[in-house]
């Protein structure tokens, strides 16, 4: 299967779907932990494959570092996820994130911030890369 930016930004919709249902089963003002436990069961019981706390591979001048680094959700080996549950969005957490799909050579990622009041609204931002920028449209 050719990955196209039309199948990531459907991928995209379906895991903020999910992200959108723990939120509204769970509301705002838990732990991130226990939102990642509910968000992975979301995306199985959707039938989404996912790996989560994916080790990130750091290379640094020619050597590959044995680092603790890690993607909190990969969904479908190609978007990466990272999961919050604090007072709004950072840049840093952009940063963090661009960084990881740069590592991964992955093309799109989502940050999703439970708390707040609206998922959809204010708790998730959708990044790109250059990778995203060669895909083809459809």
């Amino acid at each position: 299967m050719t990955i196209t930016k039309k199948y990531l930004d459907e991928l995209t919709y379906k895991v903020v779907g999910c992200a959108i249902e723990v939120h509204r089963q769970l509301g705002p003002g838990l732990l991130e932990s226990i939102y990642e436990k509910c968000f992975l069961c979301e995306l199985s019981i959707r039938g989404i494959a996912f790996k989560n706390q994916l080790c990130v591979p750091l290379r640094y001048k020619g050597l590959d570092l044995n680092t603790e680094l890690r993607l909190d959700v990969l969904v479908e080996d190609i978007l990466c996820v990272e999961l919050k549950a604090q007072e709004g969005i950072l840049p840093i957490h952009n940063a963090v994130l661009l960084s990881y799909m740069e590592m991964l050579q992955k093309p799109k990622g989502l940050l999703i911030n439970f708390h707040c009041l609206n998922i959809f609204k204010e708790g998730q931002r959708t990044l790109v890369n250059r990778l995203f920028s060669l895909l083809p449209d459809e």
